[in-house]
């Protein structure tokens, strides 16, 4: 009864994503059924994206 009680008490104020997301720890919360569109959104918009990296100042030379 108690421990039951305790259970439900702690799974609603700390077991779910809104909880999170209101302290800021994620970014936004996502319904399983937009899963997919996300990370299709994601990725095409990581599709184009190229890397830059900043020319060598030295060679990497054997000793």
């Amino acid at each position: 009864a108690v421990r039951q009680q305790k259970i439900e008490e702690y799974t609603e104020r700390f077991a779910n994503p809104y909880v999170a997301a209101q302290r800021g720890f994620v970014d936004a919360v996502i319904e399983p059924q937009e899963t997919r569109p996300k990370l299709i959104a994601a990725l095409h918009m990581l599709l184009t994206k190229e890397e830059t990296r900043p020319a060598k100042k030295h060679g990497n030379i054997p000793l």
